[in-house]
């Protein structure tokens, strides 16, 4: 299972009940966020998930909207007594931008630990994810990222009776050990099924479409993507800025295959999305408008 929370959906510039961009994905109780943009603090504390429980901390890119909040962050962090490393990730330039924000966040209790990430695909693990970052089109460097929650082959006691594998050892089997029975090693690949199909979140915002979005999110759960112009009138302005159009970002989910499409990311001229959710739900109809504190509970397939 996997819980997602859109703690930030404004762009550029926060409104009174759109604060600037910031992600939290939970597994097994332990959270990464993805961007941290000014007021991520506040949101988490409305989310009541915690501070302590963030290991990881994933940035797109480095416009203010996205990284400042760190400090508040960080400080909020230290307020709770983590003692913990947390994981950085962004493109290059992690360590310049992280160092000169920390300047008015001294004296942390806890290590940070930074992971500078090509501008191609990558791959790297966090709370339990396999997740893959790959490069945006924002005009600047910027990364989108893939998380995959994988899921293990189902067991079969019936296999394991005919082994003669004790009932005992059934939880050593299951949770991929191999155990041995009378001399005999038994392996886990010797008592399960066939591979089961996990959870795929695909992120991706501050960008035009690219073909990895669609490419990676193939099958995906949900999709996270930018909807920073509702209008089709607004497409010159999309392209200057290297954002997206509502319509746009909809095309990418259909072809991706995807069940489920979240914008976020709107931008402060859009008061309201609702009329122009019309222009996107015409091309995928599974598209919704995101909202801070909106929680999205992802369970695997049946």
């Amino acid at each position: 299972m996997m819980d997602v929370c859109t703690l930030g959906t404004g762009g550029a510039i926060p409104l009174p009940e759109r604060a600037l961009s910031s992600l939290d994905v939970r597994v097994g109780g332990r959270c990464l966020l993805i961007d941290c943009g000014e007021g991520t603090q506040v949101q988490l504390r409305k989310l009541g998930w915690g501070f302590k429980c963030v290991d990881a901390l994933l940035l797109t890119h480095y416009h203010a909207d996205h990284c400042g909040g760190l400090p508040g962050f960080l400080l909020s962090m230290t307020k709770a007594d983590r003692l913990e490393p947390l994981h950085l990730y962004g493109p290059p330039g992690l360590r310049r931008v992280v160092e000169a924000l920390c300047v008015i966040a001294p004296a942390l209790t806890f290590p940070l630990v930074l992971h500078e990430l090509p501008l191609g695909e990558s791959r790297f693990g966090a709370i339990g994810l396999d997740i893959t970052a790959f490069p945006l089109n924002h005009g600047m460097p910027c990364l989108g990222y893939c998380l995959s929650l994988s899921r293990a082959p189902e067991f079969d006691p019936a296999r394991a009776r005919a082994l003669e594998v004790p009932v005992k050892l059934w939880r050593h089997l299951q949770a991929g050990e191999t155990v041995e029975v009378s001399g005999r090693v038994i392996a886990p690949a010797q008592v399960t099924g066939s591979p089961r199909r996990g959870i795929r979140l695909l992120y991706a915002t501050d960008t035009r479409p690219v073909e990895a979005i669609a490419r990676l999110g193939a099958g995906a759960d949900l999709m996270v993507l930018e909807g920073m112009y509702g209008d089709d009138d607004k497409l010159p302005q999309a392209l200057k800025n290297h954002h997206m159009l509502f319509r746009e970002a909809a095309a990418l989910a259909a072809e991706s295959g995807a069940k489920r499409l979240l914008l976020t990311h709107l931008s402060n001229c859009i008061d309201d999305p609702a009329p122009y959710l019309p222009l996107a739900r015409a091309v995928f109809p599974e598209t919704e408008t995101a909202q801070d504190g909106m929680t999205v509970t992802l369970r695997y397939p049946d």
